[in-house]
């Protein structure tokens, strides 16, 4: 039966349940449901938006699990719905239909399940269903059914189609090359594979795996002895592996830009956790790129090419939901995204469509393992074969197959069928319990695999690939009845992970799943007879009954048949005396300008690891070149990773593309100080192409060549990738667009010194501005930025002449950044060398420099010479650096300039003047993610950040005992803390570092702990709640969490035990600060409670902002009063919601300016932190815990300590515990 809720903010909740509900649970809906009432009818009559009613949503998997957790048992669907007064009232029908009327039947389907198909007519069958197989696999698998002397299933021939698909096993890249009439002597793999043959370098695994890993070094392990049970942190050292990986989910976005991104995030990081026997994801970064989106009607740019009647989502729609998925997804699984890159495109020439209107959403990152766990192992006969994660919906039927053909080739259905659903709060927990066995001292995973294109078809069989297995369907997990074997097996449901571990260690895992609520199905057996087969007892079906050398390994060989075709671009003319509009334009560029609609969503700080990320100086501006993750809390080891791409200039010449993406990305990552210089990098590459049309496999030949021979003269590999190469959108009335082919390269290197990273931010006193040329070629601008805004592409790209030249330049630098030299850098991209100059002037306020280009650049046209985006850097240094850069390693290099406090640019030229207002120029690179920020934030705050971003510069008053020092770890007995988390909490560990450092020790304790009664808090007498999204913020941020502790017996009285001693302090941050909230521990006194309230903006704020410690009796915060902080804030519902006059609250916690974005959230009275009127319970929004070190901090312009003043907040506790103890 369906049961009507309506709450007072009119959200209706329509809710199934198996039976009637009894008073108390109702109650305890009511309460869930923000104090609604029932609606005691069996209809309503009206018009509502809701789900589609053939998808559960993962909010409504999520909404279960809360009332399950508050023991109200029976319910089987939650879904929201809103009720339509205006019928012109707009809603994306990918994911939501239109209602007329809700009854009783509103949530059926009558679809029965269908049995396993025998397939009659295979040919007939790929059609039908849209699985992309050749003639010639048709016609093995024709054969195939006659030597089995039976039909094939419907799961076979399905399953055949996903696990030999172009996306699954890159049929191309293994493919025979014939251009031109002559056979090419090596497939694109083994070009790719030839780097790491030449150059092993630091490889300890490459190309066999779903991550890449490189040496990394000896660091600390902190984590519970134990992750079966409450137990204590502990510090062990470790040899570290580092993993790298990069992934793209181009077809998926472009049907549906918010599953689509999210779960191409979410498939990356999955991808990371199953390097090895077990691996762990750090940080995030993302590439989209689009057609233009329009922004406004007057960009010339833009009117080069009529708009499309686009298929399903427009560029603008794309860019803004797609960067919403993905960085929900990593917000909410706990992973901080640290770099990435946009770029729009789309042109017209010589009769042929050039754009991105297939899209590329590229998701990738880094992470580690230990090293004793890199490589997997072999399954036995015998070993259990186990999926963690969320159950089988109908998902991505066929989403392998159709990511390999053009968007457009199949029917709407069968690219509908390929809508996401991403729930990162369960693939977290699947995560969690991963991670308990990889930091086990002995992790029993024998072998581990990812759950992605082609489901558990393509995990399952590739798990035991080596070996055979059986798979018991009948175990499967099953979230919506109406799905047919072949559904249940071959559907693309995400947050799944398949694992291989012996017999003994499953109650292991079971019972570290269950304490973290990760889902675990025992699913099937490793055999030794290389046969793969699933099957049902309770059907007596048999949908998979196969060799697996019949599965895998018998496709084809692909043969690409082309030639060169030689495209010839219009030369660009353009006039010096339009300088200004020419930059005004370039500034405009998606690529070019600000990246803030990004940047201020997207969590770059979870988990306290977070070195390096993409915002800068004093006005936090994204500009930094390169993002850097430490691999632990002592802040010196890390990882740091970069991208770089250059569509345009591989169009002129895919050679020259080739080695400008690889530089681009080089150039980035050279501001961290590696270990081995160039020699430690390793790349990925990822490669976006039209394949199949004419002079496109030529050209990607020639591409991937080319970055193969730039990799092994530059003495570095490439050992994992990715391609994608079907890049064509075809529209129903012709006109198709075939996207510039591209590579992505993400690169990745062991850093030696996280506190090190050199940044683009010009220093007052920094000595001389140098220019240093990577790329030993003349300037060009064929494709450029400034070619773009003449609608031109160019004759003539710059390219990377010589390899050993460019290793020199590199080494140079690296260099002279260990050895502390250089104060400032900036690599020369997009838009040029006047871009990177003024850049190097926004962050700032009170910035300029004086640049003189006549010696360098003598004769030279200054259009080209600020425009050109060849190879190469700008760095601010002292004249010691010369002797380095010039007489050591000779390269080319000019001493342009000064640094001056004018805020202008002025460039010297042949004799003349050109003067740059730099606040000007600053609000019209601005004034584009103004633009997209408008789309993306509710109440006009968009407006409100771009009046005040750059009227908010962070500035500090540090308190004036603060040395700076780390403290010792007290001997003897410690007072206890436990750090409580829920399923979906993401900030443990760096609450739990924050404590151990101030001299707790501290206990991991999980919500499962309390409810079961594992754990009492009777020996805690400090508890951090902490940050994250339990429950995925679903019915309210903490509400579920808060159900889970109010409506279970044991959890209930031992938090109120807990509150109700004298001897006991707590703090609550972000989440936890809205639990604490919603259980209203801070003021019990009050009639009206406060509450935490969406953000005005609507969206996920994102930043680093400062908050001004006032006089208080706070016992963690008194000691900083007068103080004004830097600090971390990343939430959704941030906003405290206080009905009371001021002086009813005791706010020990402020931010220092009042208006938006500086109050990220509009808290009432400006509170950023709110204590009980003892002053012993205090609950932050900021991340106070995240900001416990200077390398943490996103601007520390005092001289680096090893902690800050934070820590003294976490001293403060543990002392005035030990003062109570020894009374």
């Amino acid at each position: 039966m369906l049961l009507f809720f309506k709450n007072p903010k009119n959200t209706l909740y329509v809710v199934a349940t198996e039976a009637a509900l009894a008073e108390p649970h109702l109650n305890k809906l009511k309460w869930l449901f923000g104090n609604a009432e029932q609606l005691n009818q069996p209809t309503l009559n009206g018009s509502f938006v809701g789900p589609r009613a053939a998808m559960i949503t993962p909010w409504s998997t999520n909404a279960v699990e809360i009332t399950q957790n508050m023991d109200i048992q029976g319910i089987t669907r939650i879904e929201e719905f809103h009720e339509l007064t205006d019928p012109d009232t707009s809603f994306d029908p990918m994911l939501f239909e239109r209602y007329d009327g809700l009854t009783q039947d509103s949530f059926t389907i009558d679809i029965a399940p269908q049995t396993t198909l025998e397939i009659d007519d295979i040919e007939a069958y790929n059609q039908q269903e849209g699985l992309a197989l050749s003639s010639e696999e048709v016609a093995y698998l024709e054969n195939l059914s006659k030597q089995l002397n039976r039909k094939l299933t419907d799961s076979e021939v399905f399953g055949f189609s996903q696990i030999n698909s172009e996306h699954c096993r890159h049929k191309i890249f293994n493919g025979t090359f014939v251009i031109d009439g002559e056979e090419k002597p090596s497939t694109l793999f083994k070009l790719i594979k030839k780097t790491s043959q030449a150059n092993p370098n630091n490889i300890v695994s490459a190309y066999k795996d779903n991550v890449a890993f490189i040496k990394g070094a000896t660091v600390d392990q902190f984590a519970p002895k134990s992750a079966d049970k409450p137990d204590f942190y502990e510090v062990k050292p470790f040899e570290a592996v580092l993993s790298l990986k990069a992934e793209t989910h181009n077809f998926p976005t472009t049907v549906e830009p918010f599953n689509g991104a999210a779960t191409g995030s979410g498939g990356e990081i999955r991808d990371r956790l199953a390097g090895g026997q077990g691996s762990l994801p750090l940080a995030g970064t993302a590439v989209y790129m689009t057609a233009y989106p329009r922004l406004e009607e007057d960009r010339p740019w833009e009117q080069g090419m009529a708009e499309r009647k686009w298929l399903y989502q427009t560029p603008m729609d794309i860019l803004i939901k797609a960067s919403n998925g993905a960085s929900d997804f990593g917000n909410k699984f706990g992973q901080p995204l640290i770099t990435g890159s946009l770029f729009t495109f789309e042109h017209e020439e010589g009769g042929r469509k050039l754009g991105f209107d297939k899209v590329i959403m590229q998701a990738g990152g880094v992470g580690y393992a230990k090293a004793s766990q890199a490589i997997k192992h072999t399954p036995k006969e015998g070993d259990k074969i186990v999926i963690l994660g969320g159950e089988n919906y109908r998902i991505g039927m066929g989403g392998a197959a159709v990511s390999s053909a053009n968007t457009g080739a199949f029917g709407a259905g069968i690219e509908l069928n390929a809508v996401q659903r991403s729930n990162p709060e369960m693939q977290k927990r699947a995560a969690n319990a991963i991670r308990g066995l990889v930091e086990s001292d002995e992790n029993p995973i024998v072998s581990i695999h990812d759950h992605g294109a082609g489901g558990h078809l393509n995990c399952l069989s590739e798990l035991i690939e080596e070996t055979g297995g059986k798979i018991d369907l009948d175990k499967l997990p099953v979230g919506d009845p109406t799905l047919s074997d072949k559904e249940i097996i071959g559907n693309e449901s995400q947050e799944r992970m398949g694992l291989v571990l012996p017999e003994k260690a499953i109650a292991q895992l079971k019972t570290i799943a269950d304490r973290e609520r990760a889902p675990m199905y025992e699913v099937g057996v490793v055999t030794d007879d290389k046969h793969f087969s699933i099957a049902s007892k309770k059907k007596g079906t048999h949908p998979m009954d196969l060799d697996l050398s019949a599965l895998f390994g018998s496709s084809p060989k692909t043969v690409m048949t082309d030639e060169t075709v030689v495209t010839t671009y219009e030369g660009l003319t353009y006039y010096p005396s339009q300088l200004y509009t020419y930059l005004s334009q370039v500034l405009q560029l998606e690529s070019v300008a600000c990246k803030d609609w990004l940047t201020n969503k997207v969590d770059r700080c979870v988990g306290g690891k977070v070195a390096k990320q993409q915002c800068a100086g004093a006005l936090q501006l994204p500009l930094n070149n390169v993002g850097v993750m430490a691999l632990d809390y002592n802040g010196k080891e890390g990882i740091a990773t970069s991208i770089g791409h250059s569509p345009l200039t591989a169009l002129i010449s895919p050679t020259a593309g080739s080695r400008n993406a690889i530089a681009e990305a080089l150039t980035n990552i050279v501001f961290a100080p590696l270990e081995g210089g160039l020699k430690g990098v390793s790349l990925s590459a990822n490669w976006m192409w039209a394949c199949r049309n004419k002079g496109e496999d030529a050209r990607l030949y020639e591409a991937v060549e080319a970055a193969s021979n730039f990799a092994i003269e530059l003495g570095i590999n490439i050992p994992t990738g990715k391609d994608s190469l079907s890049m064509k959108q075809k529209y129903p009335d012709g006109g198709d667009v075939i996207a510039p082919g591209t590579v992505i390269i993400s690169a990745a290197a062991h850093c030696t010194d996280v506190q090190k990273v050199v940044e683009p931010v010009f220093k007052k006193n920094g000595g001389n501005i140098y220019y240093i040329n990577f790329s030993d070629d003349s300037f060009k601008l064929g494709g450029s930025a400034f070619a773009q805004i003449l609608n031109r592409i160019g004759e003539e790209a710059p390219t990377i002449k010589d390899a050993t030249y460019f290793k020199d330049a590199f080494n140079a630098l690296q260099e002279l950044i260990k050895e502390g030299k250089i104060q400032a850098g900036h690599d020369i991209g997009s838009g040029g060398l006047i871009t990177t100059l003024l850049e190097m002037c926004f962050t700032e306020n009170g910035l300029g420099a004086n640049i003189d280009l006549s010696e360098l650049f003598f004769g030279e046209d200054l259009i080209k010479t600020l425009f050109a985006e060849n190879a190469g850097v700008v760095i601010q240094a002292d004249s010691s650096v010369e002797a380095t850069i010039f007489t050591e390693y000779c390269l080319e290099w000019a001493n342009i300039g000064e640094v001056t406090t004018s805020e202008e640019l002025v460039i010297h030229h042949s004799g003349k003047e050109h003067h740059f207002n730099i606040p000007e120029l600053r609000d019209v690179w601005y004034l584009t993610s103004y633009l997209l920020d408008k789309q993306q934030t509710k109440n006009d705050k968009a407006t409100e950040r771009y009046q005040n971003y750059s009227e908010q510069p962070l500035q500090y008053t540090f308190p004036a005992h603060f040395t700076g020092e780390k403290p010792t770890r007290p001997a003897g007995k410690r007072p206890v803390a436990a750090v409580i988390r829920e399923k979906g909490s993401n900030s443990e560990r760096e609450m739990a570092n924050a404590l151990y450092l101030a001299g707790f020790d501290v206990k991991d304790v999980h919500t499962t702990d309390l409810i079961s009664g594992r754990e009492t808090l009777e020996d805690v007498q400090f508890i951090g709640a902490v940050g994250g999204f339990s429950n995925s913020d679903v019915l309210g941020s903490a509400k579920g969490w808060a159900g889970a502790l109010l409506y279970n017996e044991q959890a209930k009285k031992a938090l109120d035990n807990f509150f109700a001693r004298p001897d006991t302090l707590s703090v609550g941050i972000c989440n936890g600060c809205q639990l604490f909230m919603e259980l209203e521990v801070i003021n019990p006194e009050h009639s009206e409670h406060g509450k935490m309230w969406h953000n005005d903006s609507g969206k996920h704020e994102s930043g680093f902002v400062s908050v001004a410690i006032p006089e208080n009796n706070s016992v963690m915060l008194s000691s900083l009063a007068g103080s004004t902080l830097g600090v971390w804030i990343s939430h959704g519902e941030g906003k405290f919601h206080l009905p009371l006059e001021e002086s009813a609250y005791n706010i020990v916690g402020k931010y220092a300016y009042e208006e938006y974005p500086a109050n990220p959230n509009g808290s009432d009275y400006n509170t950023a932190m709110l204590c009980d009127k003892s002053g012993r319970h205090l609950v932050t929004m900021p991340h106070i815990e995240r900001s416990v070190f200077p390398w943490q901090w996103a601007y520390y312009p005092n001289e680096k300590t090893a902690v800050s003043p934070w820590l003294e907040a976490f001293i403060n506790a543990r002392e005035w515990i030990e003062a109570r103890n020894a009374k």
